[in-house]
């Protein structure tokens, strides 16, 4: 599995005309060799060409030895590039990914240990960006616990309630269901605070009549998911249930239209047409979604500017929203997976208008 990726990758590579690159975001490691640390302010890098794997960990790493051919292990007082550069074809080009840090490729620069040198990282991501069997395993997992998790959230609002007490609960929640962490900090929003889309919970406690936003996601087995619904205390307004179905609406379009050959952009533009028709245009102020996988934010946005198709493996949110400052915000966001045909939608959680009993 891991060579096949890595070999996706310098096959990406090569579309470029080069044939090897250094690594450094731990999460790609993760992806290309099973192994994963946190290096902080340390070295950690991969580096990978035709005839060539080598992973280069500090001592204080988790041992790597099961993960990759050649291992290289150096301690705080070493400087790592010296070794890194044995392994460079000084006569070819060099990708670099965007997480290599500036104090390290700088030397490399300027040393000329290349002969030329590219931003690698399109060549990982475009990997990354195409799950295979196991990883929509895996990220199915993570939906269904979140879809466990919404329905805990819905059954903590009550009447003085604070956002942050709900926030807080939140990660327990996830580990009683299996999960590991969060995979990104949660959303919990009550009344006005509803429209900040970035909303991060503090003392606001729940009021009768305030419409409810959670956007949240776990974490597990290192795969990430991300779902947002939104709930009413009290039967809303006429403005709120407009805004409620017409979000609803563009959401369950936009995912209709998911096949291979669509465009991202297209699938924005179905979104926020239905938006803009309804007199909301101007509310919807972001892109419609963004793809997922290791990281909750992954390269590949849905967006009017991404107008590449859609391809089968991607994985990323359908998301539409209307935020009217000052009063109230709707968003309702899904997972969605591109099939052969069209798309497998991650998340079950009913996404009809809820009214939720605060008495």
């Amino acid at each position: 599995m891991y060579q096949n990726r890595v070999q996706r990758v310098l096959d990406n590579l090569a579309t470029k005309g080069c044939r090897q690159a250094i690594i450094a975001d731990p999460l790609s490691i993760f992806y290309l060799t099973g192994y994963y640390a946190e290096p902080y302010e340390r070295f950690l890098a991969l580096y990978i060409s035709p005839d060539d794997c080598t992973l280069f960990v500090n001592k204080l790493f988790p041992s790597a030895e099961q993960y990759c051919d050649r291992i290289e292990v150096h301690d705080d007082t070493d400087n790592p590039l010296p070794a890194v550069v044995k392994h460079i074809h000084r006569d070819e080009t060099l990708g670099l990914d965007k997480m290599f840090p500036a104090r390290w490729t700088l030397p490399l620069i300027n040393n000329h240990v290349a002969k030329q040198f590219i931003l690698a990282s399109f060549a990982v991501d475009d990997t990354r960006s195409h799950k295979d069997k196991e990883e929509r395993n895996l990220m199915r997992d993570a939906s269904r616990i979140n879809d466990k998790a919404m329905g805990w959230l819905q059954g903590q609002i009550r009447v003085g309630v604070a956002e942050q007490e709900i926030a807080e609960g939140l990660l327990g929640t996830y580990r009683s269901l299996g999960a590991q962490n969060h995979s990104f900090s949660p959303i919990v929003s009550f009344g006005a605070n509803s429209a900040d889309p970035h909303h991060m919970p503090d003392n606001t406690k729940l009021k009768p009549g305030d419409m409810i936003l959670f956007d949240v996601g776990c974490k597990k087995d290192m795969y990430c998911s991300d779902m947002t619904r939104t709930f009413f205390t009290a039967e809303p307004t006429d403005e709120q249930e407009k805004a409620y179905e017409t979000v609803r609406r563009a959401n369950e379009a936009a995912e209709s239209l998911v096949a291979p050959g669509v465009t991202f952009a297209e699938l924005d533009d179905c979104a926020r047409s239905i938006i803009s028709d309804a007199g909301y245009g101007q509310y919807f102020t972001h892109r419609l979604g963004h793809q997922i996988g290791l990281s909750d934010h992954e390269p590949g946005d849905v967006s009017s500017t991404h107008t590449d198709p859609v391809e089968p493996g991607q994985i990323f949110s359908i998301e539409p929203g209307i935020y009217i400052p000052g009063r109230f915000g709707v968003r309702i966001e899904d997972l969605v997976l591109v099939t052969d045909h069209g798309c497998e939608v991650l998340n079950s959680y009913p996404k009809d208008l809820t009214i939720v009993s605060v008495d």
